[in-house]
């Protein structure tokens, strides 16, 4: 028995695609790190896995937001760890599901999708896809951050954005360029879910054109140092606009595998966050089981 597969890609963040409408194939977490493993797998920062909503006890109730919302993007870190929601990957599921012709886009229209942090909608673009990330909390409690590489621990600010992230602002890129993200980041006190971080440096002006800009690498919770986050890359410009007074809205992001933009824009139920970038499928194969 083999896996069928497809390999894909959002700014670096990679992922293995599997198709598993009726959400029977069960896959370990010995499996996920396996088809993950750089060295002896397909390699990938994740796994996807094309879960039809209906067929899954864990989301099956979002159909009563949006019935429309087919699909369910399970989504699971390259350690096997269930993720509650993944911007980038949600952007690649998009491009797979259209690619495979499970789902359609017309212009103007959105696909809604289900993830563990609700349902996502996600609307084409001119070089690939955006995502309505939704609406973000600001939390109360400080975290300081260890990390090798960085000479004192830096306080960071603790968001949650479907997940959880804390971003630390660093003074340099040179600063930036020394951590050592193969170790992960010490978060103190811990939280109890982990989380995602992100160091980032702004832009000298900050602003350009309307546009505010930074650089950031990332830690991934459940993966290591990944080129990209695309829910990282949201929480930090959440951050950064939090401690700028909350006026800039237009913001774009560089990360080790190019550059995501960040739309903060108003709706019925409060401010959401939305990313846009590319989205490509790499090749496909089978993966023995």
């Amino acid at each position: 028995m083999s896996i069928s597969f497809v390999k894909g890609q959002g700014t670096g963040n990679d992922f293995v695609l599997i198709h598993d409408p009726a959400g029977q194939m069960d896959l370990s977490d010995d499996e996920i790190r396996s088809i993950c493993d750089r060295h002896f797998g397909i390699g990938a920062d994740g796994v996807i896995i094309a879960t039809k909503t209906r067929s899954s006890g864990e989301v099956k109730h979002l159909l009563e937001e949006e019935p429309a919302a087919e699909w369910f993007m399970d989504y699971r870190n390259a350690d096997g760890s269930k993720g509650e929601m993944c911007g980038n990957g949600a952007r690649v599921f998009a491009r797979y599901l259209l690619d495979s012709g499970y789902a359609a886009l017309t212009d103007g229209s959105t696909l809604p999708i289900a993830t563990r942090a609700g349902i996502k909608d996600i609307t084409a673009t001119a070089n690939g896809f955006a995502v309505d990330l939704g609406r973000w909390k600001i939390r109360n409690d400080e975290v300081v951050v260890h990390a090798a590489g960085l000479q004192v621990p830096r306080p960071g600010l603790h968001l949650t954005i479907g997940n959880p992230h804390v971003v630390v602002t660093l003074a340099s890129l040179e600063e930036l360029e020394a951590l050592d993200l193969s170790m992960p980041p010490v978060l103190d006190p811990p939280l109890a879910s982990g989380a995602n971080v992100e160091f980032v440096v702004l832009d000298d002006p900050l602003i350009t054109e309307g546009v505010a800009g930074l650089t950031m690498r990332v830690h991934e919770r459940g993966v290591g140092e990944t080129q990209s986050c695309g829910t990282g890359i949201a929480a930090a410009a959440i951050a950064i606009r939090e401690y700028a007074g909350n006026t800039q809205n237009y913001w774009k992001v560089r990360v080790p595998g190019g550059q995501v933009a960040v739309r903060i824009f108003p709706t019925e139920d409060g401010e959401h966050a939305g990313i846009s970038g590319p989205a490509e499928l790499s090749f496909s194969g089978q993966w023995p089981r």
